[in-house]
């Protein structure tokens, strides 16, 4: 592969190589389950990978912000040349002189005022994760379970919330809402180490993963941090090993008695001998355990779990992980998730609508939106208002969230007609209608109108099951 020309033709060739060999490494660890690939080092290094790994971090929102040398994707393109850049970095790589950047801190804000800690990796770091991550990820498809769906290709939030909604109609009612306490920062590297083994055996490949795991923080009062656990969010290698990490939890959820490869009538029997059956659902360090029992079982899955996770380092939040009935609802991935009775009839279903605290955070995102310099013309504002609308409503379009919609359609309407109002102090309704709206109330511009929640039809999202297909299911 020539990465001088780094064109859309020499990136297609880079993107059906890459697929091709991806393809053959997870059909060889689906056929032999207990397989440790050797030679992945040289894959890593293929100029396909890091030229492919390089678009990646070139198209993520985050090319534009440095790490801790300072240096930014367009910085790299206009200084020294995509060709040079990737052939540097191959040598460095190929001599072992490739030495990690600790990575640059950043906290951003969390609701309930804590805050969450971000690492931002050099460009050049996130290139290698990226070649890193194409090579290790379709090994490691190959044995997660079907119950992880957080930063795993096909998979979305919509698929766990739909396996909670279903399992929560079949009995399984009893549910433990589990909260690691500060997943990413305390994950044991040792253990984490040792459960990448199980399929790595390359020992360069093992070493670039450990120095990227040991490379540092550097904190924004300019202090140098050794990292002794976790992996920090915000490189692009850290999601994959916390799935490493946390397919522990899958693993021992998908093997015990009452688990999803227990068989049907095996489950029967064991609810009518009093004992409980258990699903494991998780999106990245977000989990629930449902369980077909009452609370002394679930109360016992959380014991389980605490002692699943301490081998890896981790811990469950005391305050945060609770034992709750369907009929009292929960909150899940920003959705609410609640069995009652629908309205008119004496059935009870399981339905499934935006978190009051979603809710919140959308419409205080849309005030601070209004708040800006009225100065700027109302075109200005709905380009930065309605993607984040547009978003939202998509995001929570399957499920009963029409009168949510609604409020989100007034509070909207407020709030830019407020900005509107400010704008112009002594402007009448009449004119600002005329102005504004085109003679009726939304208001609209020569360039578009204001995105309205309330027009969004709802929909169903449908289970998927274990039936989820990986990229690399067919042959490329």
């Amino acid at each position: 592969m020539n990465t001088d020309a780094p064109d859309d033709w020499a990136l297609y060739r880079a993107e059906r190589r890459v697929l091709e060999i991806q393809t053959k490494l997870h059909r060889w660890a689906i056929e032999d389950p207990h397989r440790r690939f050797d030679d992945l080092f040289n894959l890593v290094t293929d100029p396909a990978f890091l030229l492919l790994a390089w678009d990646r971090v070139r198209s993520n929102k985050g090319a534009r912000t440095a790490g801790a040398d300072g240096k930014t994707v367009s910085y790299i393109e206009n200084r020294f040349g995509v060709e040079v850049f990737l052939a540097r970095l191959r040598s460095q790589l190929k001599d072992r002189s490739f030495r990690p950047v600790a990575v640059r801190e950043r906290m951003i804000p969390k609701t309930g005022g804590k805050l969450r800690r971000l690492g931002i990796p050099t460009v050049a770091d996130r290139v290698v994760q990226a070649s890193l991550k194409l090579v290790l990820e379709p090994i490691w498809e190959a044995d997660f379970q079907p119950c992880s769906y957080g930063f795993r290709p096909n998979r979305r939030a919509h698929d766990a919330i739909a396996e909670t909604r279903m399992l929560a109609s079949h009995t399984y009612e009893w549910v433990v809402e589990g909260d690691i306490e500060a997943c990413f920062d305390t994950i044991d590297h040792t253990a984490l180490m040792d459960r990448v083994r199980l399929r790595v055996k390359d020992r360069r490949v093992l070493t670039l993963v450990k120095a990227f795991l040991k490379a540092g923080i550097l904190s924004q009062d300019g202090a140098r941090r050794d990292t002794d656990t976790g992996t920090p969010q915000g490189g692009i290698l850290s999601p994959l090993l916390a799935n490493i990490a946390l397919s522990i939890l899958d693993e021992h959820f998908a093997q015990i008695p009452g688990g999803p490869a227990t068989k049907e009538w095996e489950r029967r029997k064991r609810r009518q001998r009093g004992q409980a059956n258990y699903r494991l659902i998780r999106y990245a360090d977000d989990f629930l355990v449902m369980v077909s029992g009452d609370r002394e079982h679930a109360t016992l899955a959380r014991e389980t779990v605490a002692a699943v996770l301490a081998p890896m380092g981790l811990r469950l939040s005391e305050a945060k992980t609770m034992i709750t009935h369907i009929e009292a609802g929960l909150n899940f991935l920003g959705w609410r998730i609640q069995r009652h009775r629908k309205r008119g009839t004496t059935r009870h279903y399981v339905y499934t609508y935006p978190a009051k605290k979603a809710l919140k955070a959308i419409t205080a995102k849309v005030k601070t939106l209004c708040r800006t310099d009225v100065n700027r013309p109302l075109p200005a504002l709905l380009h930065r208002l309605n993607p984040v609308l547009r978003g939202w409503c998509a995001y929570f379009r399957p499920g009963v969230s029409s009168s949510t919609f609604q409020y989100l359609s007034k509070i909207t309407w407020y709030q830019v007609t407020k900005w509107i109002k400010r704008k112009h102090r002594r402007m009448t309704w009449k004119e600002l209608r005329r102005r504004y709206c085109g003679g009726g109330w939304w208001p609209t511009t020569a360039t578009g109108q204001l995105f309205d929640p309330g027009r969004v039809r709802v929909t169903r999202y449908r289970y998927r099951g274990a039936a989820i297909p990986t990229p690399w299911t067919t042959a490329a």
